[in-house]
């Protein structure tokens, strides 16, 4: 049975330093020392100790105190506040290590070298990081019954650099442009409109897809591709490429194709030089000093007049004009110059007479194992299987009928665009070489002599030649 002793000349009580958690720990030990739990209790109540009460320790230092004699034990424990959570800036797209370029890896583990660089691109109004705002946190209770504040948390704030924006909320940030996301060491956001090189394009950059402009200082190698929304310029020379930009595209070093790749803008190419190149453009292509054994297509005008200004061999497709110092050479090397009509359609007129040949060569076929049924059928030696034969050669053919009266319509609807040549014009600046071939609309004129200074355009019927004014 216990017996309850003054415990204050017993037991200490001490606290941590944030209140949290109290303990308790004998100050004298007498061997038959012994008392309840209700005396430690009001103990502790007379020492400040009143919430967080370990009643299972209590019950056990009053039932065998010994065990207790030499520790110090915790006898009540508080709540710890729960302080705010700092507010953060959550990035919507990975920006990533520009510094750490790996190839594509596919999953069927082959590797593409090529490869190696994934822009970041943006477009205007696209969501690039949003804010996450602070919590306030809870307050946590000492031992003595006391409110512990807990702290707020801190407010992020986004950093935001050029041509991107926030929302009034300041809850969100945007692209302003289209673009190339960036960010700095300092955490700061930018979209540039222009993404550049400074060097070549080879393995170490790889393809370029971009939504902006794209400016390479140095070559881009054979095999690589670059594709932008905006323009592309090339300070060096491209060499086998494929270059594909929705606005203009301009090389100052020159283009030299080796009859691969291509280079194809929605507006002007720009070229000092294009040798076994295949270029498309779709405004004008201007090339200062030469054209050599090149397919060039451009739906306004092509024009290579500087002072070499020539154009030895290949096809050249111009919607309106054809300007050249020189056309052809010595040798009379086939050149061939075509105005007056999109390239496209003469193209597709090209492909529809080649259908239509097919379509052609189909039906003759059908016709003679039609009239070999059709011969069987009038003897009364037509098997049941030949019967299907014959109905399914039947259908076949009215299948082609009604495929050739479609290109012939195609056909006739792309002439008659071709009749409409009043401003086609090959201007030769020079001299014009035997050998050349001038297509103006539908009409075609072979040179076989070398001519100075001339001009020519569709007149009543055929193509006329008249001295360059």
């Amino acid at each position: 049975m216990s017996v309850d002793y003054a415990l204050d000349q017993y037991f200490s009580v001490t606290f941590s330093d944030d209140k949290v958690v109290a303990y308790i720990q004998f100050a004298k030990w007498e061997k038959d020392f012994a008392c309840s739990v209700e005396a430690l209790e009001q103990f502790l109540r007379n020492h400040q100790v009143r919430y967080g009460l370990q009643h299972d320790t209590l019950r056990r230092i009053a039932g065998h105190a010994v065990e207790y004699q030499y520790s110090r034990t915790p006898i009540a424990i508080g709540n710890e506040p729960m302080h705010g959570q700092d507010g953060k800036i959550v990035f919507v797209i990975d920006i990533g290590d520009s510094t750490n370029l790996k190839p594509l890896e596919f999953e069927d583990g082959k590797v593409d070298y090529k490869e190696v660089l994934r822009l970041n691109n943006v477009k205007k109004g696209q969501l690039l990081a949003t804010r996450i705002a602070p919590t306030k946190g809870v307050p946590g209770t000492s031992v003595t019954g006391e409110e512990i504040p807990s702290k707020p948390g801190k407010e992020a704030h986004f950093k935001v650099g050029k041509n991107v924006v926030v929302n009034p909320e300041k809850t969100a940030m945007y692209a302003a442009i289209d673009g190339l996301l960036t960010r700095t060491e300092k955490g700061k956001m930018n979209v540039f409109p222009v993404y550049e090189i400074n060097g070549d394009v080879d393995y170490s950059i790889g393809n370029i897809d971009f939504v902006g402009t794209v400016v390479i200082r140095g070559n881009v190698l054979s095999g690589f591709k670059i594709k932008a929304a905006g323009d592309i310029r090339v300070t060096g020379f491209v060499e086998g490429a494929e270059l594909d930009a929705e606005g203009s595209i301009d090389i100052s070093g020159g283009i030299i194709g080796y009859n691969k790749g291509y280079v194809r803008a929605g507006q002007n190419v720009k070229s000092s030089f294009i040798q076994d190149g295949n270029v498309i453009a779709g405004a004008s292509v201007l090339v200062s000093q030469s054209i050599m054994h090149s397919n060039i297509r451009a739906v306004q005008n092509i024009e290579c007049s500087g002072i070499k200004g020539l154009v030895v061999g290949g096809t050249l497709q111009a919607g309106e004009k054809v300007v050249a110092r020189t056309i052809g050479n010595t040798m009379s090397t086939a050149t061939v110059i075509e105005v007056g009509v999109l390239p496209e359609l003469r193209n597709e007129l090209v492909d529809l007479r080649a259908q239509l040949k097919l379509s052609l060569e189909s039906m003759d076929k059908t016709d003679k194992a039609l009239y070999l049924l059709n011969q069987l059928a009038s003897s009364g030696q037509l098997a049941p299987d030949k019967l299907a034969l014959r109905i399914k050669l039947n259908a076949t053919k009215k299948s082609n009928v009604a495929e050739q009266e479609g290109i012939k319509e195609r056909m006739l609807e792309i002439e008659k665009m071709l009749e409409d040549t009043g401003k086609a014009r090959v201007n030769v600046v020079k001299t014009v070489y035997g050998g050349a071939k001038i297509v103006i609309g539908r009409y075609t004129r072979f040179i076989k002599d070398p001519t100075q200074r001339v001009s020519f355009y569709y007149h009543d019927g055929d193509i006329t030649m008249v001295p360059l004014l």
